[in-house]
């Protein structure tokens, strides 16, 4: 790790983890829900894989359009929403992860509210309660790891 005052940058394995940017760059969302239930050939769910998932979804292209619009079908707008949900349940989720679900709720909140009213859903709740869920499963590892350390293991 490089320290640059109070911000650290930490330099990862590029092979792997450029290989598995490129994979996840290419998936479309069956794919990637493949990859998070880990059943996909070759490639194991993993934190870094997660964070490239969610990265692409809340990320923006060049011409600033989100990677999902308000005119796109319901089904693909259900498949996100539900890939989010699955996210944050995965055993893997790190604060980064819980963080970006949140910028993924704040960014389509829109979506999310006429998705819901339309079609009469509740992702809008089931994607809070994913968060507070993640958020959970990352306080019991911290325990977990606290107690580790505490036996000396």
């Amino acid at each position: 790790m490089f320290g640059i005052g109070k911000n650290k940058v930490e330099v990862k394995d590029t092979s792997g983890h450029l290989e598995l940017t490129e994979k996840i760059s290419k998936m479309n969302l069956s794919d990637m829900r493949i990859y998070v239930n880990n059943k996909l050939k070759n490639f194991e769910v993993s934190e870094d894989g997660l964070s490239e998932v969610m990265n692409r979804l809340i990320s923006k292209d060049a011409k600033g359009n989100r990677f999902i619009e308000t005119d796109a079908m319901d089904s693909k707008i259900k498949k996100a929403l539900d890939l989010v949900i699955v996210i944050a349940s995965n055993k893997k989720v790190t604060v980064l992860i819980t963080e970006q679900i949140q910028q993924f709720i704040e960014l389509y909140s829109d979506i999310i509210f006429e998705f819901d009213t339309a079609n009469k859903q509740i992702y809008g709740s089931k994607l809070k309660d994913s968060l507070l869920g993640s958020v959970a499963t990352i306080a019991s590892m911290a325990e977990i790891n606290r107690k580790a350390k505490v036996l000396g293991k």
